[in-house]
């Protein structure tokens, strides 16, 4: 083909290094134990009534799953009966956090970029995806760029064709 015609990728002889959030998603199945369906009548913790619906529960359920204990009552739950039910799942878990799914997402999150190696973007130039089929919790973004900003040349968020400059070092 000669060579006038022949189409360049630009941004592939740019250096431009594509990050996209959504690679560092923590893989495997999110299950929310309400501590509700623990409470006699849904509104009172009685210690003997909840060690039996602790005991009688399935750890199995749970298997190598992310785990979010919340309580969707309008009712006063101990401490202890948190330690209980984790005490009954931590072997078989991956993760339990108390809070709701956006809560798990976040420390999941952020436990992934605090230990991603980030030294091959070391003086690049980065360009983080900004649309993604995955919920990214918005926090993620931010304890991105503190990772990176020490790092990279420059930073930009968006698309290629399409993006916002965020920094130039």
């Amino acid at each position: 083909m000669n060579e006038e015609f022949q189409i360049k990728n630009r941004v592939a002889e740019s250096g431009l290094i594509n990050f996209d959030l959504t690679d560092l998603v923590p893989e495997g199945v999110r299950k929310g134990i309400d501590l509700k369906d623990f409470l006699f009548e849904g509104l009172i913790l009685k210690e003997k009534d909840f060690r039996e619906k602790v005991h009688k529960l399935n750890p199995d359920t749970y298997k190598d799953c992310y785990v979010y204990i919340y309580n969707s009552a309008d009712a006063i739950v101990p401490l202890w009966a948190y330690f209980l039910l984790t005490a009954k799942l931590t072997e078989v878990t991956r993760k339990i956090v108390f809070g709701n799914r956006e809560d798990l997402e976040i420390l999941l999150m952020h436990n992934t970029i605090e230990t991603y190696d980030f030294t091959d973007f070391e003086g690049k130039r980065v360009l983080v995806k900004g649309c993604s089929d995955k919920e990214i919790p918005e926090n993620a973004y931010i304890e991105l760029v503190e990772q990176l900003k020490p790092l990279v040349k420059s930073l930009m968020f968006g698309e290629a064709c399409s993006n916002v400059p965020i920094f130039k070092n």
